[in-house]
């Protein structure tokens, strides 16, 4: 697919070197260590961080930021450690998130629908703190309420909350990636 001078926003990159975790973008020069190390992109080809470093490189915004490829990463971060460059992929899809979120280019219903993040059905919640304590990377918070809630821009979308809740309270729908690989799984057999 070809790019044309309308699709290419030339300040992309400076925006996201600008926000904490993607100040390394441009240390990136291609080797594709982080690409070889994925086990994203061995399951969904598409998926491929050095191609994705380089579409924001290019200026490619409104494509990177409207595609499923940003949900897709796990953020289990086999790439940084291969990174001869300290690139910080993980963390650059983590801006590149964040920017998707802000500016409009998925809501917090399509995340839900997507299964890229779990929520709280308030009402449900017993404020037990279960969620709290599981969480290993302290994504639930108790508001003023006293209820739980879970922030749309850093749930993982693990699950492990989903499953420890007593209280049946928080959400996960399942995820595109997971039906994808279901039916991978069941066109093999």
């Amino acid at each position: 697919m070809g790019v044309t001078n309308k699709e290419i926003t030339p300040t992309f990159s400076e925006q996201v070197t600008a926000i904490t975790g993607g100040e390394w973008l441009n240390r990136c020069f291609s080797c594709g260590a982080c690409s070889g190390a994925c086990p994203v992109s061995q399951a969904i080809p598409d998926f491929d961080p050095r191609k994705i470093i380089h579409m924001v490189r290019m200026g490619l915004k409104d494509r990177i930021l409207r595609s499923d490829l940003l949900w897709f990463c796990s953020r289990c971060r086999s790439c940084v450690f291969v990174c001869p460059q300290n690139v910080g992929f993980a963390d650059i899809m983590n801006v590149l998130r964040t920017i998707a979120i802000k500016e409009g280019y998925i809501s917090e219903q399509e995340l839900r629908d997507k299964g890229k993040i779990a929520w709280v059905e308030r009402d449900q919640c017993v404020s037990c703190l279960t969620c709290v304590r599981v969480c290993p990377w302290n994504i639930p918070k108790i508001d003023a309420q006293g209820v739980a809630v879970i922030s749309t821009k850093t749930c993982r979308a693990c699950g492990i909350c989903v499953s420890e809740c007593p209280a049946q309270a928080i959400k996960l729908n399942e995820s595109e990636d997971e039906r994808l690989l279901a039916a991978c799984g069941a066109s093999a057999r």
